[in-house]
């Protein structure tokens, strides 16, 4: 459980720089309000997370380390299911949920080896190496994205498989480069998609 906690709160701030309230804790992981603002308490006494009452949720170097290491088994395991089982991205998450957490370290170590460590998940979200530390490159969320503007796509949020898939149907995925036309309009290869709703608070492009 606290797991699950450290894991909301360090997604949060992965692509914007806006700490998680208590309110949006409870709402991300589908949790009573006072449930959240007990065990944040807990987590603040473990040294986990810092917090005041009423404030944002951030997590100490400690609390952001183990967030890092169970997020990296997440993410090296969706790339596994990509690479070596022929899953799609779209159906990656499910099945992370449950092998995070039956893996032993020398059988992560070894999967990790055998895909040559990657940097990326199949949804552009990096994995963070063994010390916890990631490498990202300046980006965009593509709402915020000017008219013009030209990107790769580094991440495609996984938060919905539906979107993946039509993503997919318009031949879209990370490391495809796409000019901003407007409204939910890019071109690709020269020439124009309209991209599924929700595309715009889900796609991240290089800056």
């Amino acid at each position: 459980m606290a797991d699950d906690y450290l894991k909301a709160i360090y997604h949060h701030t992965e692509w914007q720089d806006d700490p998680i309230t208590p309110s949006q804790l409870a709402t991300v992981l589908g949790l009573a309000p006072s449930s959240v603002t007990e065990m944040v308490k807990k987590l603040a006494a473990q040294g986990l997370v810092t917090h005041r009452p009423y404030g944002p949720v951030s997590l100490t170097p400690a609390g952001r380390k183990r967030a890092a290491g169970v997020i990296r088994r997440h993410r090296l395991v969706e790339t596994w299911l990509v690479r070596e089982f022929g899953y799609a991205w779209h159906e990656v998450h499910d099945e992370a949920e449950v092998l995070e957490h039956a893996l032993s370290e020398r059988l992560l170590d070894g999967i990790d080896d055998r895909l040559g460590h990657p940097r990326f998940d199949p949804h552009g979200d990096a994995i963070p190496d063994a010390t916890g530390a990631v490498h990202r490159e300046p980006f965009v969320l593509l709402a915020e994205a000017a008219s013009g503007h030209s990107g790769r796509v580094l991440r495609v949020s996984d938060r919905d498989p539906e979107l993946l898939q039509a993503m997919v149907e318009r031949g879209i995925d990370v490391g495809h480069e796409l000019e901003v036309v407007g409204d939910g309009v890019v071109r690709a290869d020269g020439v124009a998609v309209t991209l599924p709703a929700g595309a715009p608070t889900s796609v991240w492009l290089t800056r």
